[in-house]
């Protein structure tokens, strides 16, 4: 965290849309899906340990947030429904999730469609 991160006024989930919603001190609000969290968790089961480690997460489209864990003054742990919950999601990470949201996600759907994967877990090869 440096001393121009942005930190959450306000954290709501709504579990029955699959929404979590963040408004940040810098008036930013960001609406992410919790697939789009799921997928881009900070984690190293994700992320991997090394650029070129990573690993596309496939068949997230159903993906809900079960709970929301404080860490500290500086993230949140978020526990998903299929058992991840590794992620420690600081706020710069939220924040850098939400302004490239657009981008971020399109390259996620070009990396599956390059894979030859679904987002549904219904239709996984």
């Amino acid at each position: 965290m440096t001393k121009h991160t942005p930190i959450p006024t306000e954290i709501n989930l709504r579990q029955k849309s699959r929404l979590l919603e963040i408004t940040f001190d810098d008036g930013e609000h960001f609406e992410f899906t919790c697939e789009y969290l799921r997928v881009h968790s900070p984690s190293a089961e994700v992320r991997g340990h090394a650029p070129g480690q990573e690993v596309l997460q496939v068949g997230k489209a159903d993906v809900n947030i079960e709970q929301i864990e404080s860490v500290g003054t500086y993230a949140v742990r978020l526990y998903f429904d299929d058992g991840h919950d590794t992620g420690i999601y600081s706020w710069d990470w939220l924040h850098y999730l939400g302004k490239n949201q657009a981008k971020l996600w399109q390259e996620y759907l070009d990396k599956m469609a390059a894979a030859g994967q679904k987002r549904s877990p219904t239709e996984l090869n």
